[in-house]
């Protein structure tokens, strides 16, 4: 069972919601950049999974753009556990944004 797994509602269709999501993903590599290691995404229809390496740390994420939200599953790295509520309340924020 993931460590994370959210679920970020919107009123958008789906394809509208998929291209905030990608176009996000694209700023966040030329912003952070310098501070990924290794930013790789592949999509499947609706469904894209996330790779993130940084500070020595690998994360993968998996997106699924549903026709009223948007669900994103992960396993944390030991380190990242004791932020858990950070992570959780930063990612429902910024998506709820995103997708407003």
């Amino acid at each position: 069972m993931p460590d994370l797994n959210i679920s970020i509602p919107h009123q958008l269709s789906q394809d509208e919601a998929l291209r905030r999501l990608k176009s996000a993903i694209a700023d966040a590599k030329k912003q952070y950049g310098d501070k990924i290691d290794e930013l790789q995404e592949n999509w499947n229809g609706y469904t894209g999974t996330l790779n993130v390496a940084a500070m020595g740390q690998k994360l993968a994420v998996v997106l699924t753009v549903n026709p009223s939200d948007v669900t994103v599953q992960s396993a944390l790295p030991m380190l990242a556990m004791m932020f858990r509520g950070k992570i959780e309340a930063a990612i429902r924020q910024e998506g709820t944004k995103l997708l407003a």
